[in-house]
């Protein structure tokens, strides 16, 4: 049983009852007409009328046989008529199921055919309606706002431990996967080239410098120390002044001089150093080994998890805030696309196309599917309560056709009672 005859019925489906009913009271007045004026003529020709009473006697006596003719056909439609179980009527309830069949098939194939969905979609033009409706700011806003709460609602339902560590897995992997010591090579190959490091040079050996100056007795006492221990104090003092000195003048003159023989050291091992790190074996191995220890670093993975906890934390606030920068920028991006939707004819070709080519793929994949929905409803349906609905909806045009027939048939007994009257 279908829940159809648990739904009360709508204002709108009593309305229509009782529209219904209308309509089957004037058929039923039609035939009860034919029946009174046919029994008049009957009676008047009995006393002696004129030859007019056969006239109309014969029109109303074939008006009565169209009444009650399609007075039948309508009521076989939806049940038998009189309650007698004659072959062929209460065709409704008895072919629900295959006309459920029918109407799916004739959805299927009428509808839900890629020719069909591709030919109203281009008289549609939905790309330039699409790229005016975004352009609008209010509709670009509203679609903002729409894609904003989407997030959120994705970013609450996400737990965090799994995202995280899909994140940090995903993440570790990828880096993994990736060769580090050839691109790092290359790139301090071409910093050693353009010179790119002497700045970094000038630094260090500046600090050096002012670190030696500011740091005397630390040295001297450094030094003093790894004398050995038969060595005479004021001689250890000596050496250590001396040592001093000459670290001074050196990173001095490393300072001072662009060209000096230890810049070129410096250049030369950095130079050397890169070409290793792209073509030697062993430099490389040692350094993917390095990259891989790093990466497996509790703290590293730590690092990496708190990015998702962070990244999460900073998109809820900015899509929770009508005036953050992301929503402003997002909206700017939907109103320039809309724009340029409405405007670019190869963009809406695009669009037009993508749209045809994915209405097709659904209605070509899922049109049985679809029309399994019609025929599997129209089966759950309850008989007579289907029967009902479609009278319901139908009932009141279909009691023009018992009018029509009373009419009709009248005037077409009408012409054949002149005709048999004229030959004889």
């Amino acid at each position: 049983m279908s829940s159809m005859d648990d739904v009360a019925p709508t204002p709108a489906e009593l309305e229509k009852a009782r529209g219904v009913r209308r309509m089957k009271a004037i058929a039923t007045g039609f035939l009860l007409l034919a029946t009174a004026v046919f029994a008049v003529a009957r009676w008047l020709e009995a006393r002696g009328a004129g030859p007019w009473s056969g006239y109309v006697q014969a029109a109303a006596e074939a008006g009565m046989v169209g009444a009650m003719a399609d007075w039948f056909a309508v009521t076989a439609l939806f049940r038998h008529p009189l309650g007698l179980r004659i072959p062929h009527t209460a065709i409704i309830p008895n072919r629900k199921d295959a006309l459920g069949d029918s109407l799916g098939e004739f959805v299927g194939e009428n509808f839900l055919s890629a020719e069909v969905v591709r030919k109203r979609l281009a008289s549609l033009d939905v790309a330039r309606r699409l790229g005016h409706w975004l352009a609008d700011p209010r509709h670009a806003e509203r679609v903002t706002e729409e894609l904003s709460a989407l997030a959120r609602a994705a970013l609450t339902i996400l737990r965090d431990d799994d995202v995280q560590s899909v994140f940090g897995q995903a993440l570790t992997r990828r880096m993994s996967a990736r060769q580090v010591a050839q691109p790092i090579g290359a790139l301090l190959g071409r910093v050693v080239e353009d010179g790119g490091h002497h700045g970094l040079i000038d630094l260090v050996v500046d600090k050096a410098h002012d670190w030696l100056v500011d740091n005397r007795e630390a040295v001297l006492r450094v030094v003093a120390e790894e004398s050995p221990g038969w060595s005479p104090r004021f001689l250890d003092r000596t050496v250590a002044n001396k040592v001093h000195r000459e670290l001074v003048r050196f990173a001095a003159a490393v300072r001072d001089d662009p060209d000096h023989s230890a810049r070129r050291a410096v250049d030369e091992f950095l130079a050397d150093t890169a070409e290793d790190m792209q073509h030697d074996p062993a430099m490389i191995a040692q350094i993917e080994g390095l990259r891989d220890r790093t990466l497996a670093h509790p703290q590293i993975q730590e690092l990496i998890a708190s990015t998702w906890a962070a990244a999460r934390s900073m998109l809820v606030e900015a899509t929770e805030d009508p005036n953050s920068e992301l929503r402003a920028r997002a909206t700017k991006a939907v109103r320039v696309f809309g724009g340029r939707l409405a405007d670019d004819p190869r963009l809406r070709n695009k669009v037009d196309r993508w749209l045809a080519d994915g209405a097709a793929y659904l209605v070509t994949t899922y049109r049985t599917e679809i029309t399994a929905l019609i025929t599997d409803t129209v089966r759950a349906w309850d008989p007579a309560e289907t029967s009902r609905k479609i009278e319901l909806h139908v009932g009141r045009d279909l009691q023009f056709i018992r009018i029509n027939g009373t009419v009709v048939g009248a005037l077409v007994g009408l012409v054949i009672y002149t005709l048999g009257r004229l030959a004889g």
